[in-house]
């Protein structure tokens, strides 16, 4: 199981580090594993996307960080709300960051660190609103 290749230490810091980025911004952001991903990475992530419903956050404002271990297949989706305000590197960038820590085995450090990433940028453009709840669960989901 793909909950397997994260230690409860490691998922507990993971959703610590989602609770801070999404502290001071109405975004939403989630991280989705899975062992395995066989088809294009964009393509499945866009279905997990769809999945987990986060294109039902009120203002657009979700982040996807999907992450297929074993077959090192890595995608960052935001919604339309943040993708309409990032700069068109921006994921790029944070892809480029996790990677360089996945490629030294940090997996926990590059996960948090993409998280902050994201939510520092969610935090520009989607500051927090006194009457902000929070839409989808800071939970890691895991597939197979």
């Amino acid at each position: 199981m793909a909950k397997d290749l994260f230690t409860a230490e490691q998922q507990k810091q993971i959703v610590e580090a989602i609770a801070a980025a999404e502290k001071n911004t109405s975004g939403e952001i989630k991280v989705h594993i899975e062992r395995k991903c066989k088809e294009d990475v964009l393509d499945h992530a866009a279905f997990m996307f769809d999945e987990l419903e986060m294109q039902k956050t009120e203002l657009r404002n979700g982040v996807l960080i999907y992450l297929a271990v074993e077959d090192r297949k890595l995608a960052i989706l935001g919604d339309a709300g943040i993708n309409a305000k990032v700069t068109k590197d921006f994921w790029d960038k944070t892809r480029d960051f996790m990677i360089s820590n996945f490629k030294e085995g940090k997996f926990t450090e590059g996960l948090s660190g993409g998280i902050k990433m994201a939510g520092e940028q969610l935090k520009q453009h989607f500051p927090y609103q006194k009457n902000d709840t929070n839409e989808l669960s800071n939970d890691i989901s895991f597939g197979k």
